[in-house]
């Protein structure tokens, strides 16, 4: 495993992240399965894991307290995130920022997360969702230095809307922001335009989500593919959707090389961002920790393959089944 410096945390994290959202969000998860894969990832090098009380109302914060509790010899990062106080996702700019995250709705949630991670201090608490009409609220300002001051929290970020990576753009101006997390990925190539730009002056880490397009970059789901009802990708690859990403997914095959795989190649092409300072990836069992963890190690891609797949990029703007 390969180590990177996170922006101006100075936390050396593993280039590859542990989600932990596929744990409690998604079907097929088996608990002690999803905790013997997170120990296997300590074992091999993870050092830093991403969860969210929304995952499960703290189920998943509770799985990473556990993971760090057995294992105190090894510095483990966490990064969690506040939940918005309306429920909304994503963000609008039609909601007030009283609504959403009022400064005793954030420190009411920033301690019951560190409560589950049974931690003095959350390494990186962010706000799970955010838009950038927000960015000058007084209450915004006081909350964050606040919850710096109180010691509730070592570094905050902000985990920006789906395909919106300039809707966070103001907030990192202001100085309050030290991570950002923004879906980045072969199709979803817009954070290179301005984000990772801002990020690069103001020496912001960055966390790169969704790197396999929540799992059609596997490469092995088909225009048959169903989910079960209550698993969010029934919805984000519903009849809007499914159509139209295997299409790119079966243009995309054909430019990897037979020796490497699709997943492999994914997130291989993140990791060639040098402002990227880790991919959060959902592994639910041992094996794909194992092939994702082992990504670290394998070096850059051909400067060829890597143009090659910059012509898959894929513009996208959000829409109701993409929430």
């Amino acid at each position: 495993m390969k180590y990177r410096r996170f922006g101006r945390t100075n936390f050396q994290v593993s280039e590859v992240a542990y989600g932990l959202w596929g744990m409690s969000g998604w079907s097929g998860s088996d608990d002690q399965e999803s905790l013997q894969s997170m120990q296997m990832a300590v074992d091999l090098g993870c050092n830093f894991f991403d969860t969210a009380w929304a995952y499960g109302d703290g189920k998943s914060d509770s799985f990473l307290g556990q993971i760090i509790a057995r294992n105190r010899r090894n510095r483990l990062y966490a990064a969690s995130k506040i939940p918005p106080k309306n429920l909304q996702w994503p963000a609008s700019p039609k909601y007030k920022y009283q609504d959403v995250f009022s400064s005793d709705h954030v420190f009411k949630y920033a301690r019951l997360i560190r409560e589950k991670l049974g931690t003095d201090s959350i390494d990186v608490l962010q706000f799970h969702v955010w838009d950038d009409s927000w960015a000058d609220e007084p209450e915004f300002r006081e909350t964050v230095e606040g919850l710096k001051k109180d010691g509730l929290i070592r570094y905050f970020g902000l985990s920006l809307n789906r395909w919106e990576p300039e809707n966070g753009i103001r907030a990192i101006q202001t100085g309050l922001v030290d991570v950002v997390q923004v879906i980045y990925n072969i199709f979803d190539q817009s954070p290179e335009d301005e984000l990772f730009p801002v990020c690069r002056d103001l020496d912001v880490g960055v966390i790169a989500r969704v790197p396999l397009d929540e799992g059609s970059l596997g490469g092995k789901m088909t225009l048959e593919t169903k989910f079960p009802e209550g698993d969010w990708r029934a919805r984000y690859f519903g009849p809007s959707n499914l159509k139209a990403t295997i299409e790119r997914v079966e243009k995309l095959k054909p430019v990897v090389p037979p020796d490497l795989t699709l997943p492999e190649v994914a997130l291989r092409f993140i990791l060639a961002a040098p402002e990227v300072g880790t991919i959060i990836v959902g592994m639910r069992k041992p094996q794909h920790v194992k092939d994702n963890l082992a990504v670290s190690d394998q070096g850059p891609l051909d400067p060829k393959l890597l143009s090659e797949l910059k012509k898959h990029r894929w513009d996208r703007r959000p829409a109701p089944w993409s929430d």
